[in-house]
């Protein structure tokens, strides 16, 4: 009953600080410390519930016997991070993305690929991961080149689209003006149509961030060599040790949060003069 009426406590005083939080000036502080106040509320009430009514570990482990199987098994996780997140994601993401990035432009510089390509690409795109993976996987091998190759299609056809839709961001009136200063096709692209385009670049860039971490754990799904956050959490769903396989998802939360972060963060940096950067700051 003791840790019932602490999930209960936790939820209270999670509520009335962030209520609290949210009438004070909306400052950097404070809009870091309200969600990171909600997550630690829900964390607790997590642990309260699961110890409060006896829940087995099978079903749902606590916060506590996560964290203690996560430092337990650092050298585990780190192995499965290195093999899933830089080799198969990390590759994929970079590959495709460029791929896409350069097949854009080429696209828009030659109107007959955007009616023949546009279409074959939201075909691959309503294609079901779980339907390419395990044919990638016999292509490329049970290593983490197939999983790359998954990633690759994953967000080759996201990103794609937003980089055309945003090299056709520019008005008449910009064209017309870069005409009358006689600039070159490659200086119109350079100077005008891909700056104008960088709010959609990164939008495709930020959805491909989480693309490509669930193509990659996903495609492990269907082969892997005996490592990895796919193989991972398959294999211990099998041995019933959930709590490992939470500490892996931990892993896959901390890393997707961090990598659409970091992408938000090179966006302000690039896109400083778009008006939804200046709204922000």
């Amino acid at each position: 009953m003791g840790w019932v009426v602490f999930a209960l406590a936790a939820w209270a005083f999670g509520w009335l600080l962030n209520v609290w939080l949210s009438r004070q000036p909306a400052t950097p502080l404070v809009r870091l410390a309200m969600p990171v106040i909600f997550g630690l509320t829900l964390i607790a009430i997590w642990e309260g519930v699961v110890r409060g009514f006896d829940i087995s570990a099978v079903l749902l482990p606590a916060p506590s016997a996560i964290a203690a199987r996560f430092v337990v098994s650092t050298a585990i996780l780190w192995e499965d991070f290195v093999q899933t997140v830089i080799k198969g994601a990390l590759t994929g993401y970079v590959m495709g993305c460029g791929a896409a990035f350069l097949t854009a432009i080429l696209i828009d510089r030659f109107d007959f690929l955007r009616r023949g390509l546009m279409p074959v690409g939201n075909f691959v795109a309503a294609l079901p991961i779980v339907g390419m993976a395990p044919i990638l996987v016999m292509w490329f091998g049970f290593d983490w080149q197939s999983k790359a190759a998954v990633v690759v299609v994953m967000v080759f056809f996201p990103m794609l689209v937003n980089t055309v839709q945003g090299l056709q961001a520019t008005h008449a009136m910009q064209r017309d003006l870069m005409q009358t200063y006689a600039a070159s096709p490659v200086q119109t692209l350079l100077k005008l149509r891909l700056p104008m385009a960088m709010p959609f670049v990164f939008n495709g860039l930020k959805i491909a961030t989480t693309l490509a971490l669930i193509g990659a754990i996903v495609a492990e799904f269907f082969g892997s060599p005996i490592r990895g956050m796919g193989f991972r959490i398959s294999v211990s769903v099998g041995q019933l040790a959930l709590d490992l396989v939470w500490a892996e998802i931990v892993v896959a939360a901390l890393v997707g949060s961090a990598a659409y972060g970091g992408v938000a963060l090179i966006e302000r940096a690039v896109t400083f003069w778009h008006p939804s950067q200046r709204s922000r700051s």
